[in-house]
């Protein structure tokens, strides 16, 4: 399978200072700028959490302000074809569905590279991407 190009590629965003070179590196290997995915996924709501309880965040005004964000950072005009979107739920579950729903054909990642006893107790959401994932995944380091 050929690395270039790539019809649809999916990345996630998490406002990293890495997550911005991560969309950079998908323009590279992508045939169109519209084959590009790229999702944040936001955390679940517990229902003991006060907005939840006074009926004052719900996860439509959360997704919809994640959206713009991204679309803030990202507000370059070689970012304009770009489609965005928003999930809710586990970060490394919800991307590799996320990619598999668009057909992604790869997933281009940023990896914060923890080690050791950090990893240990973070977890490691790029490590759950490319275990779950149905298509190659690039995780880039530094």
């Amino acid at each position: 399978m050929s690395w270039i190009p790539k019809q649809t590629v999916v990345v996630p965003f998490d406002f990293s200072e890495r997550s911005i070179p991560a969309v950079d590196t998908a323009l590279e290997l992508v045939a169109q700028p519209s084959g590009i995915h790229v999702i944040h996924v936001l955390p679940t709501l517990e229902p003991s959490e006060p907005g939840v309880i006074w009926s004052t965040i719900d996860n439509s005004g959360r997704t919809h302000h994640a959206e713009e964000a991204m679309k803030a950072k990202l507000a370059d005009a070689m970012y304009q074809s770009i489609n965005f979107d928003v999930e809710i739920g586990d970060p490394g579950h919800e991307v590799a569905e996320y990619a598999k729903r668009v057909s992604a054909e790869l997933i281009v990642l940023p990896s914060h590279g923890r080690t050791g006893i950090s990893r240990l107790f973070i977890g490691s959401v790029a490590e759950r991407i490319v275990r779950l994932a149905h298509c190659l995944v690039l995780v880039l380091r530094d």
